[in-house]
Protein backbone atom coordinates (compact mmCIF):
# COMPACT_ATOMS: atom_id res chain seq x y z
CA UNK A 1 0.00 0.00 0.00
CA UNK A 2 1.54 3.27 -0.98
CA UNK A 3 0.54 6.86 -1.64
CA UNK A 4 3.54 7.34 -3.89
CA UNK A 5 3.09 10.38 -6.06
CA UNK A 6 3.20 10.15 -9.81
CA UNK A 7 6.19 12.37 -10.50
CA UNK A 8 9.66 12.52 -9.02
CA UNK A 9 9.08 16.08 -7.76
CA UNK A 10 6.16 15.11 -5.53
CA UNK A 11 6.74 14.08 -1.91
CA UNK A 12 5.65 10.69 -0.60
CA UNK A 13 3.57 10.69 2.57
CA UNK A 14 5.07 8.72 5.46
CA UNK A 15 3.38 7.23 8.50
CA UNK A 16 4.95 5.90 11.70
CA UNK A 17 3.30 2.69 12.96
CA UNK A 18 3.91 1.73 16.61
CA UNK A 19 3.33 -1.87 17.71
CA UNK A 20 2.50 -3.32 21.15
CA UNK A 21 6.10 -4.55 21.35
CA UNK A 22 7.37 -0.99 21.03
CA UNK A 23 8.73 -1.64 17.53
CA UNK A 24 8.14 1.25 15.14
CA UNK A 25 7.90 1.12 11.38
CA UNK A 26 8.04 4.04 8.97
CA UNK A 27 5.86 3.15 6.00
CA UNK A 28 4.90 4.78 2.72
CA UNK A 29 1.40 6.26 2.71
CA UNK A 30 -0.72 8.83 4.47
CA UNK A 31 -1.94 8.10 7.99
CA UNK A 32 -5.47 7.82 6.60
CA UNK A 33 -4.53 5.24 3.95
CA UNK A 34 -2.46 3.20 6.43
CA UNK A 35 -5.33 3.29 8.93
CA UNK A 36 -7.69 2.05 6.21
CA UNK A 37 -5.36 -0.85 5.38
CA UNK A 38 -5.06 -1.83 9.05
CA UNK A 39 -8.81 -1.57 9.69
CA UNK A 40 -9.53 -3.55 6.51
CA UNK A 41 -7.18 -6.32 7.63
CA UNK A 42 -8.75 -6.42 11.09
CA UNK A 43 -12.17 -6.91 9.51
CA UNK A 44 -10.89 -9.66 7.20
CA UNK A 45 -10.34 -13.31 7.93
CA UNK A 46 -8.63 -14.52 11.09
CA UNK A 47 -4.93 -13.61 11.09
CA UNK A 48 -5.17 -11.42 8.02
CA UNK A 49 -2.22 -9.03 7.88
CA UNK A 50 -2.05 -5.47 6.63
CA UNK A 51 0.64 -5.41 3.92
CA UNK A 52 2.56 -2.14 3.91
CA UNK A 53 5.68 -0.79 2.21
CA UNK A 54 8.56 0.17 4.47
CA UNK A 55 9.84 3.66 3.72
CA UNK A 56 13.40 3.89 2.51
CA UNK A 57 13.83 0.18 1.77
CA UNK A 58 10.72 -0.48 -0.32
CA UNK A 59 10.36 -3.90 1.26
CA UNK A 60 6.89 -5.28 1.95
CA UNK A 61 6.06 -5.86 5.59
CA UNK A 62 3.05 -7.62 7.12
CA UNK A 63 1.52 -5.99 10.19
CA UNK A 64 -0.83 -7.81 12.55
CA UNK A 65 -3.64 -5.25 12.98
CA UNK A 66 -4.34 -6.43 16.54
CA UNK A 67 -0.86 -5.32 17.61
CA UNK A 68 -0.97 -1.73 16.34
CA UNK A 69 -1.20 0.84 19.13
CA UNK A 70 -0.50 4.13 17.35
CA UNK A 71 -0.19 5.86 14.00
CA UNK A 72 1.48 9.20 13.42
CA UNK A 73 2.09 11.19 10.28
CA UNK A 74 5.81 11.06 9.57
CA UNK A 75 8.00 13.89 8.42
CA UNK A 76 7.88 14.74 4.75
CA UNK A 77 11.01 13.53 2.92
CA UNK A 78 11.14 16.95 1.23
CA UNK A 79 11.25 18.63 4.65
CA UNK A 80 14.05 16.40 5.94
CA UNK A 81 16.29 16.67 2.97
Amino acid sequence: MSDAAGSAGDAIALTLVTMTTGDRYEVDGSAESIEAAIVGASRGSIMQFAWLTEAGTGRSIAINPLHVVALAAGPSPAATG
